[in-house]
């Protein structure tokens, strides 16, 4: 049986408790309000990152993980006796961790055989891919059979948010597709998606109450599910959101996540995104 650690970074918005029940390393990546940053988890919970950003006058933003982090988790794998690290990164099309994590893995190829993904994904989504790996993990599986594994995952895994506003993601350069929004910020209510790794516009909704009843339509109207989380920013409507759901059904149960500081630093407050991996 091979012994393969997984590695993630914490735009999975895994809490720390589930990442280490599933024997998961995270990489944190770092937030800056101004001229003060933060280590994402350690000098910044998620509660006190959105109590920051609802009263902070500028706008936050992240920093990917330098290499040296995660060849220094890559190492820590070698030096508790794994056989090898499976690496599942946030998308390559909004950040520089996959390239980070990349870089780290052929620095540490003489000690430990390191397989880089780019998930082409991000919170809950990227999260549940992580489970799904780690579970096969556990299991004995070896490199060849998580990296084909992750790889099948990756078109089976979707993820849609409805923002409030796409303030953040204009103002973080993460806009992608979406800037034909642009001209009607504040009539209308966005749902965005990720297309080949970067953020896209999906739907325009006039009102909040649409726009979340469109996501619950997404989940509802999906094929069969294999797992299935939300992830919300500091929303207040989160439970009636959640009442939407409780027709839902998948292999896995419905996991219920705060958006993390990495994604939030891009989307913004009262966000509710839905994450979903098909069956196979």
């Amino acid at each position: 049986m091979a012994r393969i650690r997984v590695v993630t970074d914490s735009a999975c918005d895994l809490s720390a408790e589930v990442a280490a029940a599933h024997g998961v390393t995270i990489v944190p990546l770092s937030i800056r309000f101004g001229d003060e940053e933060f280590v994402d988890g350690k000098d910044l919970t998620t509660e006190e990152f959105w109590a920051r950003c609802k009263a902070s006058p500028v706008l936050p933003e992240t920093a990917a993980p330098s290499p040296g982090a995660f060849q220094e988790a890559f190492l820590a794998a070698a030096n508790d006796g794994y056989d090898g690290v499976l690496s599942l990164s946030l998308s390559g099309g909004v950040s520089a961790t996959f390239l980070a994590a990349s870089t780290a893995a052929n620095a540490v190829a003489d000690r430990i055989e390191v397989r880089a993904i780019d998930s082409r994904s991000m919170t809950m989504s990227l999260g549940l891919m992580v489970l799904d790996v780690a579970d096969l993990a556990a299991g004995g599986a070896d490199l060849d059979a998580l990296q084909a594994r992750a790889e099948d995952l990756i078109p089976r895994t979707t993820v849609y948010g409805a923002v409030e506003n796409l303030e953040h993601l204009e103002k973080g350069g993460r806009i992608g597709g979406a800037r034909a929004l642009l001209g009607s910020l504040l009539s209308i209510k966005p749902v965005v998606t990720l297309v080949d790794g970067a953020v896209a516009e999906e739907s325009k909704q006039r009102t909040r109450g649409r726009s979340l009843q469109y996501l619950a339509d997404k989940i509802l109207d999906s094929p069969p599910l294999s797992r299935v989380a939300v992830a919300h920013g500091a929303a207040t409507d989160i439970d009636s959101f959640l009442g939407l759901l409780k027709d839902v059904k998948s292999e896995h149960p419905l996991i219920v996540s705060q958006l993390g500081p990495v994604v939030g630093t891009h989307t913004g407050p009262g966000t509710i995104g839905v994450c979903m991996v098909t069956v196979d």
